[in-house]
């Protein structure tokens, strides 16, 4: 029985190696969806930047909101919340909203900040369009978070728009 699973499996490989596998319900394996492999991806990268320093890891924090947000086709705000030693404790996506923007509510960032005991906290959107230089309305939102979030001694070290091909960030341009 295994014989006949293994020589299965190897001719899958010689017919199509690059046919990723996935278990149903029943049991059976079928072909993964395209969506599936991109979810799949997303949770282990998500894995590894939790409890990551953000500031020793911002390449593997980078790869992550690329591949979560980059391709997005509506304009997605989150917040990456950190802890005392900067390390992950949970990436959030809060607001979504069309082609070209999202309402974001400081209320709503605050409350999330202070359930989770953050200590600070990274902003992120992305631009579905490509542009990925922050407007004006993304550099006021980021006063009005840093603001509220200074209240309760939670910290915004940065802010970064998210595109398909890159990712700025406002601490970076002088912004924050």
């Amino acid at each position: 029985m295994s014989q006949s699973l293994v020589s299965s499996l190897s001719s899958l490989e010689v017919l199509a190696p690059s046919i990723l596998l996935v278990q149903d319900a029943t049991g059976e394996y079928r072909r993964a969806h395209t969506q599936e492999v991109l979810e799949a991806a997303q949770q282990v990268l998500a894995a590894q930047i939790r409890g990551t320093d953000v500031l020793t890891s911002p390449d593997a924090v980078r790869t992550f909101l690329r591949l979560r947000m980059g391709a997005l086709p509506h304009e997605v705000f989150a917040v990456l919340h950190l802890d005392a030693k900067q390390q992950v404790i949970e990436f959030v996506e809060m607001f979504r909203g069309t082609l070209t923007q999202t309402s974001v509510y400081p209320r709503e960032v605050l409350k999330d900040a202070l359930r989770l005991n953050s200590c600070a906290v990274i902003l992120v959107h992305n631009h579905p369009s490509g542009g990925g230089q922050p407007s004006s309305a993304d550099q006021s939102l980021t006063q009005q978070l840093k603001t509220a979030l200074n209240l309760v001694d939670v910290r915004v070290l940065d802010h970064l728009v998210v595109t398909a091909g890159a990712i700025t960030s406002m601490a970076e341009l002088g912004l924050v």
